[in-house]
């Protein structure tokens, strides 16, 4: 039996309370927001659509396979990556055609009802393609064929959407063996778009990083440092940030297993330096060493300004056989409890008072929001808390983290929204998302006379707007 396709629609009160005096107030003060440009000062968005705008080659392309969100759902359905074409650790690819793989992602529709994922691509199927019947095995080929049909035109070049999109600027992330080709191809346009990068050292200071051996020959090479001397590896991270500040970054960022920190004395730091460039390193010093350079990361940022983000608590690549297979980022990666209150204390004691430096703190353990992250950012002027994130990044999970932080953090010792994403189209449907949740949980203050509307609607526009500018340097 065939069923007729459902209508796709978004509703106008989408993540705004039940209750009516609520949903009054959340809709007027979503109206102040709703136009607002978008900032997104955190995210993993190739900065070589933007520079080189060359149309996204199709449906499948686009939006399955660089969404690990979506793919890691398929494959815990028993979906094979390969089916999918999502490339392998060593470059290559399973021969499949990727109208094959849709229809895959399109007959386990029914697995993303209620999640994030399909909140986005909802969002993004109605508003960016126009759609207007809900993704199915019966309309696969129907969303298939006007999505790719649509890619191929000017008015869907990566450029013209993040005009769109009315995105002002946006961050991406490179490891600082990157040559920043693409941002300074981007620069040198004469387009008007805002496209940064951001500082990710990760590959040359986690030890027990697959790359370490070789990412550090190659930082020595680029930088003509030392890099096997405590000095001059220290020298060749200083040269790489300013090549990076030179190219609009204004941020670093830091994916540790902990959030652990370390302020060792120079011939403490120098021994377990050796030890570590010796390859000889035991996870407790590797564990050392990583902690040591978060301090000493926050230290170069007292010298150039760039704002420190740390994303910790992450046993990354857990499935060891697909890691093999297909590398990091595959949706194997799973959220750790995480310690801050003592981590981050040798951080802080060595430059946690000091004028000019932000330190932006997230978490996926989100039983610290209350008891660690949210008093300690009450505290301390350099410390910021970054918003939900990733397996938290839902309606959920945002309302948990604003009802959790707003006793000791308040609105203003958070940073407001980041998207944190690979999937360029989803970007306003996530920004859109996280508005609404805000401002139905300030609706929901106002209710209860805890705040003015007026009061309300101010902070709406800074956590939507104003807060990412300033925390950022943007």
């Amino acid at each position: 039996m065939t069923h007729a396709p459902h209508p796709l629609t978004l509703h106008p009160d989408r993540l705004f309370p039940s209750d009516p005096t609520q949903r009054d107030i959340a809709r007027r003060l979503h109206a102040e927001v709703t136009g607002l440009p978008i900032v997104s000062p955190h995210g993993h968005t190739d900065p070589a659509w933007f520079a080189i705008n060359a149309p996204f080659a199709n449906a499948t392309e686009l939006l399955l396979v660089p969404d690990h969100y979506v793919f890691r759902k398929l494959y815990s359905q028993g979906v094979d990556l390969d089916a999918l074409g999502i490339p392998r650790a060593d470059g290559s690819r399973a021969e499949v055609d990727p109208r094959d793989a849709w229809r895959l992602f399109a007959e386990r529709w029914t697995l993303f009802r209620g999640t994030p994922s399909s909140m986005w691509l909802d969002h993004v199927f109605h508003d960016v393609f126009g759609l207007r019947q809900r993704l199915s095995a019966a309309t696969a080929d129907d969303y298939y064929d006007t999505i790719t049909a649509a890619l191929q035109t000017p008015a869907f070049r990566p450029r013209a959407l993040f005009e769109r999109f009315n995105i002002e600027v946006i961050a991406t992330t490179e490891s600082p063996l990157d040559p920043l080709t693409h941002h300074a191809t981007i620069r040198e346009s004469g387009w008007s778009g805002r496209v940064l990068t951001a500082y990710r050292p990760d590959p040359v200071i986690d030890p027990e990083h697959e790359q370490f051996p070789d990412a550090l020959r190659q930082f020595g090479a680029l930088t003509g440092e030392d890099v096997f001397d405590w000095t001059g590896y220290l020298r060749a991270h200083r040269q790489r940030r300013a090549f990076f500040a030179a190219h609009g970054a204004t941020s670093t960022d830091h994916g540790h297993p902990s959030c652990a920190t370390a302020d060792l004395s120079d011939a403490d730091a120098r021994r377990l330096f050796d030890t570590v460039v010796r390859g000889a390193a035991t996870p407790a010093e590797a564990e050392l060493f990583r902690a040591q350079m978060l301090t000493e990361m926050a230290k170069m940022s007292l010298d150039d300004g760039l704002v420190m983000q740390i994303h910790p608590g992450c046993f990354r690549n857990h499935n060891r056989d697909l890691f093999a297979r297909y590398g990091r980022d595959k949706g194997a990666d799973i959220p750790l409890r995480t310690d801050y209150v003592h981590a981050l204390k040798p951080l802080l004691d060595r430059v946690g008072n000091e004028p000019g430096f932000t330190l932006i703190v997230f978490t996926l353990d989100e039983s610290t929001y209350a008891r660690e992250l949210a008093p300690l950012a009450g505290h301390y002027p350099c410390l910021f808390l970054g918003p939900a994130w990733w397996f938290h990044d839902a309606p959920e999970g945002m309302w948990r983290f604003r009802e959790q932080t707003l006793a000791s953090a308040g609105f203003y010792n958070t940073v407001g929204f980041n998207d944190d994403t690979r999937a360029f189209l989803s970007i306003p449907a996530r920004h859109d998302v996280a508005r609404r949740v805000d401002c139905a949980f300030l609706a929901k203050l106002v209710a209860e006379h805890r705040i003015d509307e007026d009061e309300a609607t101010e902070v709406a526009i800074d956590l939507a707007y104003r807060l990412p500018k300033r925390a950022y340097r943007l």
